[in-house]
């Protein structure tokens, strides 16, 4: 049985859900939850690339997090070349 060229995701990658899913919602395990700096902000888009949950989009309003798909990895933070992201403990929030 041969494989289609167009059946494998390119490099691996798994496109993003379109609409949201409730059977990939991870978030609740998060402890972690990235904050945005707004101010400090370029909107380089170097945090969305890197995510592997999709969980980063581009708003009018700027860059935001999706919490219901974030696993509070880091890697937003570490990428980030201003510094704009920080990771707070998922205890010192109420929601």
């Amino acid at each position: 049985m041969s494989i289609s060229p167009n059946e494998v995701p390119f490099a691996g990658t798994v496109p993003s859900p379109k609409t949201e899913n409730e059977g990939m919602i991870t978030g609740s395990w998060r402890t972690r939850r990235p904050i945005l700096d707004a101010d400090k902000c370029t909107e380089c888009l170097i945090c969305w690339i890197s995510c592997p949950d999709s969980s980063i989009k581009a708003a009018s309003s700027g860059m935001e997090f999706n919490l219901k798909y974030c696993k509070g990895c880091g890697i937003c933070n570490e990428v980030c070349p201003v510094g704009a992201i920080s990771l707070v403990p998922e205890l010192d929030f109420e929601d």
